[in-house]
């Protein structure tokens, strides 16, 4: 018998494509090259701009994405940093170094990163103020405090024309705050990090477990549901989940978590309008085009 999970995963990907691909031109897009505690990477696009979330992958692996999505990593413009942990820097220094790209980070990323900090040249190192809007090319970019436990993590609003795409992973929690960053966006990467119940069965020393269920840690199945059940009643359309832990998490069960979560929210919610899809760990997920 086939997993029920995996074919809603697989139906709704080939939803998000064909919706995406037919009889328009779509000039905003996003692609999650790599997502997952293993490492993480994300690709925006428009017309005249190319750009990178993080490069937590080798600079080899980053190059090889971009490659399948026809995208040549000369083209890219700039990497944007939303947290010095190496699930997020990995390939960092080397992929602004070989091919001279800027890279954009607040002070306090800047600092928590020597190593990948020194791989760059100094006319690449841009800073930026969170919660303060700058631009990349034909992108505005407002980068917003997230709770996570790290020197100064963001998240990330992006917009173009008239439409905004959010990025929030490596959260513990989401407040108000967070929330009004995330309402009115086309489209949301959130972070569907673990299971509780999983985690707590884990073989992971207590203090890890404590790290990853505390207020600074990442956020769960259950709570990104919840999250995504309030935007969705007030217009949100599409989600990834994203950031999905490889040994307390699986892909089938975020869906399943977060669908539950939207339906028993709203007795009459119509999934079939929602487009609800899974980041791949090590491959880049199916485009997500915006008009």
């Amino acid at each position: 018998m086939k997993n029920v999970g995996a074919v809603l995963i697989a139906r709704t990907s080939k939803k998000l494509l064909k919706k995406y691909s037919k009889g328009r031109i779509y000039m905003f897009k996003f692609c999650s090259l790599y997502s997952g505690s293993t490492g993480n990477s994300l690709f925006v696009e428009t017309p005249n701009t190319k750009i990178l979330i993080d490069a937590g992958e080798s600079a080899k692996k980053i190059v090889s994405a971009l490659s399948n999505i026809c995208i040549d990593i000369e083209n890219i413009d700039a990497i944007l940093v939303t947290h010095e942990h190496s699930d997020h820097v990995k390939g960092l220094g080397t992929l602004s170094k070989k091919y001279n790209i800027p890279v954009y980070a607040n002070n306090g990323t800047w600092q928590a990163m020597p190593v990948q900090s020194s791989k760059i040249e100094n006319r690449n190192k841009k800073l930026f103020n969170s919660n303060k809007s700058f631009s990349v090319g034909e992108l505005k970019i407002f980068p917003f405090s997230i709770p996570h436990d790290a020197a100064e993590p963001c998240g990330f609003n992006i917009y173009y024309n008239n439409n905004k795409i959010s990025i929030a992973t490596d959260l513990g929690h989401i407040d108000s705050n967070i929330i009004s960053k995330l309402e009115n966006s086309s489209f949301i990467l959130l972070e569907s990090n673990y299971d509780p119940e999983i985690l707590k069965c884990s073989s992971y020393p207590y203090n890890l477990k404590q790290r990853i269920l505390g207020p600074y840690g990442h956020l769960s199945n259950i709570l990104a549901g919840q999250a995504i059940s309030y935007l969705a009643q007030n217009g949100l359309k599409s989600v990834m989940l994203g950031h999905l832990s490889k040994e307390n998490n699986f892909p089938e069960l975020a869906y399943k978590t977060v669908m539950n979560e939207l339906i028993e929210s709203n007795k009459d919610f119509d999934y079939s309008s929602f487009n609800l899809s899974i980041a791949k760990r090590y491959e880049p997920s199916p485009i997500i085009k915006l008009a």
